[in-house]
């Protein structure tokens, strides 16, 4: 079997085993609430904000009354069209383009991602790495960085199924640079938060999750791309999870 298809297949299944997976119960705290009302408008900058969780990030922020940009390599198929949007192309890991999109932001999301593979893989550090040299030329100090279970201190905590087939088949290096990602933005002098969603879908938004910050004993559950969203604003709108590395799993 060629290998593309092998790690397609792989990869399906693991998707079905992985949406059976277990639960973080009532470790940690109950999800953020979103402000009855918002006290000021943000300008976001979503970067890998029209597909998956940034994408439901920017819809949320817009539905919020944000001002949002939504920053891809492709943009070209977008359908999203609101007046407080702007969708722009752009690449991570071109520093010119980053710190052009960076300007007049408040906050900055990443929330980039790429297709399973064995390749050596710097998306996610070089591109952590040109977003906070950008914002702090920019004088912009609040970053979230959407990471995921596996990264840093959660490897080990995703279940007998993902930690030893799925990870070191598929995802080794790709966590590998997250891992530097993580270091990179936890170490910089940014207002920042890393986000470590638990196993994605795209069911609706619960609002019924948990944010746990020790992990310990932790096997993490599911999560929709649509709660992910409701964190990353709530989490801007209340200024909470400051410098802290959350697992976000029902």
């Amino acid at each position: 079997m060629p290998r593309s298809i092998f790690t397609a297949a792989l990869f399906v299944l693991s998707s079905v085993l992985l949406g059976c997976g277990g639960s973080v119960g009532g470790a940690g705290e109950p999800a953020p609430t979103l402000l009855p009302q918002i006290r000021s408008q943000l300008n976001i900058l979503v970067i890998g904000g029209t597909s998956g969780a940034g994408l439901e990030t920017v819809k949320l922020a817009l539905q919020r009354g944000h001002k949002v940009t939504a920053l891809s390599r492709n943009p070209d198929g977008v359908t999203l069209s609101h007046n407080l949007l702007t969708i722009g192309r752009g690449d991570i890991l071109d520093p010119q383009t980053i710190s052009l999109a960076v300007e007049g932001h408040d906050a900055v999301i990443i929330s980039v991602g790429i297709p399973p593979t064995r390749d050596e893989i710097t998306l996610f550090s070089e591109g952590s790495r040109n977003v906070l040299a950008a914002m702090k030329g920019a004088d912009i100090g609040r970053i979230l960085l959407v990471s995921g279970i596996g990264a840093g201190d959660s490897r080990g905590h995703g279940g007998v199924f993902y930690d030893n087939v799925l990870q070191p088949l598929l995802l080794k290096t790709i966590y590998q640079d997250k891992d530097r990602a993580e270091k990179i933005v936890s170490e910089s002098e940014a207002l920042w938060t890393i986000v470590r969603p638990g196993f994605l879908n795209d069911d609706q938004a619960t609002m019924n999750y948990r944010v746990v910050e020790d992990i310990s004993g932790i096997t993490s559950g599911g999560i929709s791309r649509s709660d992910v969203a409701h964190f990353m604003v709530a989490s801007l709108e209340n200024e909470k999870y400051l410098n802290q590395t959350v697992l976000l799993s029902n």
